[in-house]
């Protein structure tokens, strides 16, 4: 009788936490497709692509002028001492050395740039979607975006429009 007491508490716990279960509402949203269309994100990137074509332009630029510079070389090179050609040469070395150089420090300060920039656009879209779980009720948030781990959402609430909508586009 008592086992039979213990066992009749364990299946009402065992279905009330069940019920508690099903109550959480879960949503999904695709952040991919968020953050891409936020104006921050879009702003981010001509900012970028203005940065990489000034930096583009200035290599080009330097490039343009170590072929000029090659070529000249070439042409006199057979009228100059070996001393003279060895200094050239190491001319040229270092000029493609500064190339490289630049094409690094660009790199850099674009992904320098890129870091800066995200951080915050990606902590006002995280806040969006808590404050839009919140005001629904939503437990749990998924990740829809491709490769995000999550396989199936067609019967979850898509929160993407809300939290556009609670971002003000």
């Amino acid at each position: 009788m008592k086992h039979l007491k213990t066992l009749l508490l364990v299946a009402i716990f065992t279905v009330g936490l069940g019920g508690v279960a099903n109550a959480q509402k879960v949503a999904h949203i695709n952040t991919d497709k968020l953050l891409a269309e936020m104006p921050e994100t879009k702003a981010l990137k001509a900012e970028l692509e203005k940065l990489r074509t000034t930096y583009r332009s200035d290599i080009e630029g330097m490039f343009k002028k170590l072929e000029a510079k090659v070529k000249k070389y070439e042409a006199e090179g057979k009228t100059q001492t070996q001393e003279v050609n060895v200094k050239r040469a190491q001319e040229v070395q270092l000029d493609r050395q500064k190339i490289a150089q630049a094409e690094q420090t660009m790199n850099q300060e674009m992904a320098k740039r890129y870091q800066e920039k995200t951080t915050p656009i990606l902590k006002k879209a995280e806040d969006a979607i808590k404050a839009v779980a919140s005001e629904k009720g939503i437990v749990y948030v998924l990740d829809a975006s491709p490769g995000k781990g999550l396989l199936v959402f067609d019967k979850g609430e898509d929160i993407l429009a809300a939290v556009k909508a609670k971002l003000g586009f």
